[in-house]
């Protein structure tokens, strides 16, 4: 069997099993950099970027590689847009909400309260209007996206003291990812931060964070939540399903060969498959670990949730009001939801509904 007949039966990951790279035409070796805005240790999402650059040295057999730099080695986690925007990097790995500072429209990319799910959101981007509208949008920073995983449904966050009402959330000083989420959580009255994920542990432990949410149990084990932050509530309905994903910048890409720009395209794609993979495995073993340690784990109250949906619906009408691109993206997402939902009530919901009344 040839190598063309050998990867075309075999696939990417019996490819990548076997040691096995598709022929490269002959071309100069590609050598680009990718700024991660998360560190290291964080195996779920740092590991996306690098199963994405193991993926494409091995399909391109060692001629197109790409660096991968963790949070702070080539520049601090939020500043890979304007790298992006400035041609100074070829890929970033992040999550778009950081960036709303720069346009509210950033946090669609990611996730907004009361959104999508992870599937859901694959499906807006890879089959509805998604992809094509944002990255219509983000040329003007000159990127184009690809996801590189997703989290799924997060928890909703580390709490100092018990949320009991909505007014226990009023004065709280919060680590959150950014985008609308802190906006609607304002109205609350909850003081909203961004930080990057290495520095919540210190902040929550000298109090100069009242509680913090980042991603869920398995990456929140590791960077000691519990340790410093007895309540552990859920679920995080700002993120129904966090998106993280590649920036790539535009020109950098526009100068691939076809060949290159389909090892890349399809490397994201295993990079992303990995990620929420990973989540779905460790997520359940981490919380049995948590809740041994004593962590005291609750569901947010109803009346708590329905302040969140209230404030989130005034925050989305006032973006719609000044960002006609905004109200554009939203309404789309929000009609394609809606079908989501519809299907919704006759498959999985159901489905999980009985599963979780039974014994197995």
């Amino acid at each position: 069997m040839d190598r063309r007949s050998l990867i075309k039966n075999a696939g990417i990951a019996g490819v990548l099993a076997a040691g096995i790279a598709p022929a490269v035409h002959a071309q100069s070796a590609i050598r680009w950099r990718l700024a991660s805005s998360f560190p290291r240790s964080l195996d779920t999402i740092f590991g996306s970027a690098e199963m994405l650059s193991k993926t494409v040295k091995a399909l391109s057999g060692g001629k197109f590689e790409i660096s991968v730099h963790p949070a702070g080695e080539l520049m601090p986690a939020f500043g890979v847009v304007d790298a992006l925007q400035g041609d100074t990097l070829e890929m970033a790995q992040t999550a778009a909400y950081y960036f709303t500072g720069k346009d509210p429209i950033f946090a669609f990319s990611c996730a907004v309260p009361f959104g999508l799910t992870a599937r859901q959101t694959d499906s807006w981007k890879e089959y509805g209007n998604g992809r094509k509208l944002l990255d219509a949008f983000f040329a003007q920073y000159n990127f184009r996206t690809a996801s590189a995983g997703n989290t799924g449904t997060q928890m909703g966050g580390w709490y100092r003291k018990e949320i009991k009402t909505v007014e226990d959330l009023k004065g709280l000083k919060m680590r959150m990812g950014g985008g609308v989420f802190g906006e609607a959580m304002a109205k609350l009255g909850v003081v909203s931060q961004n930080m990057p994920a290495g520095d919540i542990y210190q902040a929550l432990e000298k109090g100069t964070l009242d509680a913090a949410e980042f991603v869920g149990p398995y990456d929140d084990e590791k960077l000691g939540f519990n340790k410093v932050a007895p309540y552990y509530y859920y679920p995080g309905w700002w993120e129904g399903g966090a998106d993280l994903e590649f920036f790539i910048n535009n020109k950098a890409y526009a100068k691939l060969s076809d060949e290159n720009k389909a090892i890349l395209d399809a490397a994201t794609k295993v990079a992303a498959r990995d990620m929420i993979a990973k989540y779905d495995a460790f997520n359940p073993l981490a919380i049995k670990r948590l809740v041994a340690a004593k962590t005291q784990l609750k569901p947010f109250p109803k009346a708590v949730m329905d302040a969140g949906f209230k404030a989130s619906m005034e925050v989305f009408a006032e973006h719609e009001a000044k960002s006609a691109d905004f109200k554009k993206i939203h309404q789309d997402m929000r009609a394609f939801q809606r079908d989501q939902i519809l299907w919704n009530r006759f498959s999985e919901y159901p489905f999980n509904q009985y599963m979780n009344s039974v014994k197995i």
